[in-house]
């Protein structure tokens, strides 16, 4: 069994039923998940938009191999609605799902970029990776969650929900 972090996020519809009907899909089609994070709102990144999302991260143990995770991961967003557009854009979604770590594995194909390239960038990812591995050392970077977190420059309001 693998240790896979990913994120989950929504911002069309209602966002905490999408957000846990998520949680469930994953636990029953790519792993066990071992913990979640709080949810946190945060704004649009790279594109306006009317509403916020609703991030989570969670870590899960699975036994699928990376490339059948994100075939997997693909598939459960497809049957909860969403629809991708390729045009280079970022554009409201009913789910995201991206898978932040592998492991320690670094994957660079046409298809699949694991750690996630720009997670280093975005508080929304950072704040709740961080919430359940602060110390998980990012792979390429050499530094933990904690201390990437601590310099990003990032200045996009993410805040925790009660």
């Amino acid at each position: 069994m693998k240790r896979a972090i990913l994120l989950l996020g929504s911002n069309l519809g209602n966002k905490h039923l999408i957000v846990h009907e998520a949680l469930n899909q994953l636990s029953l089609k790519c792993g066990s998940i071992v913990v979640k994070s709080k949810n946190y709102s945060s704004e649009p990144w790279g594109f306006e938009a009317e509403s916020h999302f609703i991030n989570m991260a969670v870590e899960i143990k699975t036994d699928l191999e990376p490339h059948v995770l994100l075939e997997q991961i693909l598939k459960i967003e497809s049957e909860m609605g969403r629809t991708r557009v390729n045009d280079g854009k970022y554009h409201s979604r009913e789910i995201d799902i991206d898978i932040i770590f592998y492991g320690n594995r670094v994957i660079e194909t046409e298809s699949l970029i694991i750690p996630h390239p720009k997670m280093h960038l975005r508080s929304f990812v950072l704040l709740p990776v961080n919430e359940i591995a602060p110390d998980f050392i990012h792979p390429v970077l050499k530094s933990s969650v904690a201390n990437i977190l601590e310099e990003c420059t990032d200045n996009s309001l993410v805040k925790v929900l009660s």
